[in-house]
């Protein structure tokens, strides 16, 4: 059975309809409530009096992308247990965000990261902003493309395998509006579809999940045990090691992904950005207790749903439709709805992976943008109106580069791509927000080392991982010189980026900065100017 014999070509016109509708309407909401004056704080941080509730669905919206509706979904259904953990691992990490990066980066940053970093290391902010600005675009692009490689593979679920042509035209629609919704309407227009679509994916998957607990007359118990006899696996599906178990190179490599997930999260340059945009600290705690409370419910429910898809389908139908499970949810909507719930959830699909590239776009504009031409090349001379330009401008080249990286890259495995950027943000980036907030020592060839060693790291392993070769889901299926056994290489490159910005601190014999900066700096971070 293929998977476009699975579902019928009426899901798909469907589809194409309510996504066409939903983006229109925010599109239009976003051009309405996009920057009219040539303000930069307005482009880059928005409505900053906006509700903790709505920070929170902005949030929310900023970071669940498909992945969380197809992928985790698939892999609760075909591994159980184990899928389960990982959802887990992705409520855990916004935990890492509430305790440890929020308030403190709120304090202290203004538009970017490298303005947090200026503060701190004043004298030599120069070259950590262009390394920087280096890691996120790396970042951005790696996550952008995932998301545009997505869209094509949600296709193939209605078309089968596309053509060259349809491939194209898709990557090339979604990135088009990912470019508007970024370059043209800035964080307000980002906002409007993050919380937009924030809303229709807690209010889908929820209702979704409430429709399987329903079919088992809301009794987990039967749920569960139903789930298992059709797993193929017996009580097994429901216990620890049925994907990452067995092997010790299976077990770490998922010790190694949960890792990059729960410490990743906290340095997505999408997600900082968003942490800069409320006015207050207190709005902004009570906007990551909403954004933590509906990341929750949506992974509750995901995994609710993959219980589902294996309890109603079997292993052996989501397997034979598509192997990595990322059918299971449209396959279970379905069988529980038919065309009209196979089409919702495809086109909320649709909407999360617009968001989720939206986000990533404006952010990686804005560092090169503020942190790489405002600061570096103009050295903090050029106008607002100059900046702005150079904004949107940025983000127009950014999603051209995406969509074109996304047709040369259109068989990679999104979520490989996505686990990537996560390694390389708590590789790279995360080192130096800990070391720049909590460490007096830490200096700029510290910054430079931890940002530069931390991504040619986790970019080295990759290589020679898995992910590129030797195995017949890597890139080159054919070719063997993965001498590095993990598919993520977090596990090493995070440890080496504290490591070496320890390292290069220590070594660092050039003249401190002044004591008064970092006094200045740590008040800041302890009180605010807000508070």
């Amino acid at each position: 059975m293929t998977t476009a014999a699975a579902i019928d070509d009426s899901s798909l016109q469907l589809t194409f309809v309510l996504f066409l509708t939903v983006v229109v309407i925010t599109l239009f909401t976003a051009l309405l409530t996009a920057p009219q004056r040539d303000e930069i704080s307005e482009f880059y941080l928005g409505n900053r009096t906006m509700s903790p509730l709505r920070n929170g669905l902005a949030m929310c919206g900023d970071y669940l992308s498909a992945a969380t509706l197809l992928g985790s979904t698939g892999l609760v259904a075909l591994t159980g247990y184990d899928g389960l953990m990982y959802l887990g691992g992705t409520t855990v990490a916004w935990m890492m965000v509430l305790l440890l990066i929020a308030e403190p980066l709120h304090r202290t940053g203004k538009f970017t990261l490298g303005d947090t970093v200026a503060l701190r290391l004043p004298r030599q902010q120069r070259p950590v902003r262009v390394a920087l600005a280096v890691c996120i675009l790396a970042i951005a692009t790696l996550y952008l493309v995932a998301q545009l490689v997505g869209s094509v593979a949600l296709l193939t679920q209605f078309t089968g395998a596309p053509s060259a042509t349809t491939r194209t035209l898709c990557v090339a629609v979604i990135g088009t509006f990912v470019i508007l919704y970024a370059s043209l309407g800035g964080m307000p227009g980002a906002t409007v579809i993050q919380i937009i679509k924030a809303v229709m994916l807690v209010a889908g998957v929820l209702f979704t999940a409430g429709l399987v607990l329903h079919h088992f007359d809301w009794n987990p118990d039967a749920l569960l045990e139903r789930a298992a006899e059709r797993s193929g696996a017996g009580p097994q599906f429901l216990e620890p090691g049925l994907r990452y178990g067995g092997t010790v190179s299976n077990k770490l490599d998922f010790f190694s992904l949960e890792l990059a997930i729960v410490l990743g999260l906290a340095a997505l340059p999408h997600v900082l950005m968003r942490l800069l945009a409320p006015r207050k600290s207190g709005v902004l705690r009570s906007s990551v207790l909403w954004a933590v409370g509906l990341v929750g419910a949506v992974c509750f429910g995901a995994g609710i749903l993959g219980l589902g898809a294996t309890a109603l389908l079997g292993r052996d139908t989501i397997e034979n439709t598509d192997r990595t499970g990322n059918a299971s949810v449209l396959l279970l909507a379905h069988e529980l709805g038919g065309s009209v719930l196979t089409a919702l959830l495809t086109c909320l699909a649709y909407l999360t992976l617009l968001a989720v590239a939206v986000g990533l776009t404006l952010a990686a504009a804005s560092s090169l943008a503020h942190d790489l031409y405002s600061e570096v090349i103009r050295k903090g001379q050029a106008t607002e109106a100059e900046e702005l330009t150079v904004a949107r401008l940025s983000g127009a080249v950014i999603g051209v580069l995406g969509i074109l990286l996304a047709l040369v890259a259109w068989g990679a495995n999104t979520a490989t791509l996505a686990f990537l950027a996560f390694a390389i943000a708590a590789s790279a980036i995360l080192p130096t927000i800990i070391y720049t907030l909590f460490w007096r020592r830490f200096t700029a060839k510290g910054a430079l080392l931890s940002l530069y060693g931390g991504l040619a790291c986790s970019v080295l392993l990759a290589v020679f991982s898995p992910v590129v070769s030797s195995a017949p889901a890597s890139f080159y299926p054919d070719v063997d010189f993965a001498w590095f056994p993990l598919q993520n290489p977090g596990i090493v490159s995070i440890p080496a980026g504290f490591l070496l910005g320890w390292l290069g601190t220590v070594l660092d014999k050039g003249p401190a900065e002044d004591s008064s900066a970092h006094e200045e700096f740590e008040v800041r971070m302890l009180v605010g100017a807000d508070d």
